[in-house]
C-alpha cells in the first residue's frame, strides 16, 4: 500500500489511461508538422488532472454508497478506510479540476473556445460517473463514458491543442485508444463483479455476467488492433502506426489471466497490465509516425 493516502486516491496504475491519448496526439502533430511543446505539456496537465479528480471523486462517492467494503479485492481505498476524509477528498477534487482549468487555459489561448467546451464537458461527466443522484457509472454505461471521453474526446482534443485541426487519423487512432482504455475498466470491474452486485453497484460487468464480460473485455483488446489495421489499410492512419502491432504480445497474458483467474492478485495484475498495454501502443505509435514524418 502507498504510504501516502493521497497517491492512494489517486490510483496511479490508471493514469497511463490519461498520458496514452495526449501521446498519440502529439505523433500524429509531429507527423503533420505542427507540434508545438507547449502544447504538449498543458495537455498532459489538463489529462492527468482531469483523471486524478474522477479517481478521487470515485474514491469519495463509493465510499459513500458503500460500494467499498471490506471484503473487496483491489488496493484499499482512502476514504472507505478512513484514511482521508470525504471532505477532504472532495476538496482534492476541485484542486484538479483547477489545476485542469489552469491548463486549459493556455490550451485556449492556443486552440481557441473548443477547449472550453471540452473541458466543461469532461468535468460534467466525471462528477456523474458515479456522483449525483443517477450516477450512470452504477447503469452499466460507465465504458461508454470512458470510451467517449478518455478515448475519443482525449485523443481527438490532444491533437486538436497543437494547431485547431482534428484531422481524420486523429479520430481514427482514438477508436483503439478508445477500446484500451475501456478495457482497464472492464478489468477493473471484472475484478469487483461479486462485491459491486451486493451493494448494488450494476456495472456493465454485473449486468453481462462474468463470461460475457471477458469476452468483452477480449473484444475490446482485439478491436483495438483490428481498429489500427485498418486504419492503415484506408489510408487514416500513416503506416508508421502499424509501430503499434509490436505490443501484441503483451497482451497475451493479459488474456490467459481473464480466462483463467477469478479473484485475488491476479486480477490486479490484469488491470495494471492493461494500463501498461494502452500506453505502450501510445508510444509504439507515436514512435512510428515520429520515425515517418523524419524518413
Amino acid at each position: 500500500m502507498p504510504r501516502n493516502p493521497w497517491i492512494l486516491a489517486a490510483r496511479p496504475h490508471t493514469l497511463p489511461a490519461a498520458i496514452a491519448p495526449v501521446v498519440v496526439g502529439a505523433g500524429l502533430a509531429v507527423f503533420d508538422d505542427v507540434f508545438r511543446i507547449d502544447a504538449l505539456v498543458a495537455a498532459l496537465i489538463g489529462a492527468l488532472a482531469i483523471q486524478v479528480a474522477a479517481n478521487f471523486a470515485n474514491d469519495a462517492s463509493d465510499a459513500k454508497r458503500g460500494a467499498d467494503p471490506e471484503d473487496r479485492v483491489g488496493p484499499p481505498r482512502a476514504v472507505a478506510t478512513g484514511l482521508l476524509t470525504a471532505k477532504a477528498v472532495w476538496t482534492g477534487v476541485w484542486i484538479a479540476f483547477g489545476v485542469a482549468a489552469l491548463a486549459g487555459i493556455w490550451m485556449t489561448i492556443i486552440a481557441g473556445w473548443v477547449i472550453v467546451a471540452i473541458g466543461v464537458l469532461s468535468i460534467i461527466a466525471t462528477l456523474g460517473y458515479v456522483g449525483g443522484p443517477v450516477p450512470y457509472g452504477y447503469r452499466g454505461f460507465g465504458e461508454v463514458f470512458v470510451f467517449l471521453f478518455f478515448g475519443v474526446v482525449a485523443t481527438v482534443g490532444s491533437r486538436y491543442v497543437h494547431d485547431s485541426s482534428a484531422p481524420a487519423s486523429a479520430w481514427q487512432l482514438a477508436i483503439p485508444m478508445g477500446c484500451l482504455v475501456t478495457a482497464i475498466l472492464v478489468a477493473n470491474n471484472v475484478r469487483d463483479i461479486e462485491t459491486d452486485a451486493r451493494v448494488g453497484k450494476r456495472t456493465l460487468a454485473v449486468i453481462l455476467g462474468r463470461p460475457r464480460t471477458v469476452l468483452l473485455y477480449q473484444g475490446l483488446v482485439g478491436g483495438a488492433f483490428l481498429a489500427l489495421a485498418s486504419g492503415v489499410a484506408w489510408g487514416a492512419i500513416p503506416n508508421g502506426g502499424l509501430a503499434g502491432f509490436v505490443a501484441i504480445p503483451f497482451a497475451v497474458p493479459l488474456d490467459r489471466i481473464i480466462r483463467r483467474e477469478v479473484d485475488g492478485p491476479p486480477l490486479l495484475t490484469l488491470l495494471k497490465g492493461t494500463a501498461r498495454l494502452q500506453l505502450t501502443v501510445a508510444f509504439l505509435i507515436t514512435t512510428g509516425l515520429v520515425v515517418q514524418s523524419y524518413a
